[in-house]
């Protein structure tokens, strides 16, 4: 098969295709033809040589893909060869045929291409897991996004609103307000030209906001606790801004909050399991509506993921970006 190799620790380039064998698939991992694969934040930081493969992970980068069932493991049940599907990966989501554990399967939504699919599993892993399950997300609560109008932004903001809560989205631009306000945010803060602790208290009457999702770190890391309501949960994904942070635990102390930080990849088999079952029963129903407004996605062939790479650093871009396949490319609603 082909796939996208990191050659070195580096910039883009470094990205290079290759020849190999198909990875093995055990008892229990579906064999999935690729037709799509997802760009995302730990596949930049992997190739930089800052994010490791768990041990057994697969060297290759790509945290989740979409295509078709090549082929199931002697004990896996409810999936067949032919099904469409998307999967969070263990890794080696950028080449032709991947194999993942049965449990981090979904059926691909309905009206979705593959192409589409292929930018959900990770952030709605990522989401799911923080904001959801550990955050204890809950109706009427009101969320502060950071990055909006990103992968991990769209997937917070339309999981809020299956879920019914009131997405804030943090942007920089009226274009990316107006996009993160077509997925459902309720409200825009850009943080160019405007405060962000004042603009959120003047739309949560001084209240603060119950959750934030946070994708900076860094001086943001005080800012969110001052705009945070009492009780709240800060939740880190990533430290795009910088890893270290001062707060004053004394605010955090007097509001009772809670800051919890996660990473998806490192989980086990079952854990990731328990978080595709819960999208398959809380979400995945809502994006079956042929009203659901999808996230923009950005299409690169799989041997460019170099671009792609280089795409995704200017963060310039709105929704997701994905590599697609000889497979996907020719046809079957790539």
């Amino acid at each position: 098969m082909r796939a996208i190799a990191i050659t070195q620790p580096g910039d883009p380039d470094v990205l290079q295709p290759r020849i190999g064998p198909l990875p093995a698939a055990g008892p229990d991992d579906v064999l999935i033809r690729v037709a799509a694969a997802g760009v995302n934040g730990p596949d930049l930081a992997q190739r930089r040589g800052h994010y490791d493969p768990p041990p057994g992970a697969s060297p290759l980068p790509g945290l989740e893909v979409a295509g078709v069932i090549a082929a199931c493991g002697k004990t896996v049940s409810g999936w067949r060869e032919g099904d469409r599907v998307m999967a969070l990966t263990n890794g080696g989501g950028y080449a032709e045929y991947v194999a993942v554990p049965a449990g981090q399967v979904l059926p691909v939504p309905q009206n979705w291409s593959l192409a589409e699919a292929a930018a959900l599993p990770e952030t709605w892993f990522t989401v799911t897991q923080t904001l959801v399950m550990r955050a204890a997300l809950a109706p009427g609560m009101t969320v502060l996004v950071h990055g909006g109008s990103g992968g991990i932004g769209g997937a917070a903001i339309q999981i809020c609103a299956i879920l019914g809560a009131r997405a804030i989205a943090v942007v920089s631009s009226p274009e990316k307000a107006a996009y993160c306000r077509a997925l459902g945010a309720v409200a825009s803060i850009d943080r160019t030209r405007e405060d962000l602790i004042e603009r959120v208290m003047a739309i949560t009457d001084g209240k603060g906001v119950d959750r934030v999702v946070d994708l900076i770190g860094g001086d943001m890391a005080a800012t969110n606790i001052d705009l945070s309501a009492r009780r709240g949960h800060i939740v880190q994904i990533a430290t795009l801004g910088n890893a270290s942070a001062t707060i004053s635990l004394r605010k955090m102390m007097a509001k009772e909050l809670t800051l919890s930080g996660s990473t998806l990849r490192p989980q086990d088999a079952a854990t990731k399991a328990t978080i595709a079952a819960r999208i398959r029963a809380d979400l995945l129903p809502a994006l079956n509506s042929p009203e659901w407004i999808k996230p923009h996605i950005e299409r690169f062939p799989l041997d460019d993921a170099a671009g792609a790479h280089r795409l995704m650093e200017t963060r310039g871009h709105r929704g997701k970006l994905v590599l697609v396949t000889a497979f996907g490319a020719a046809g079957d609603g790539t």
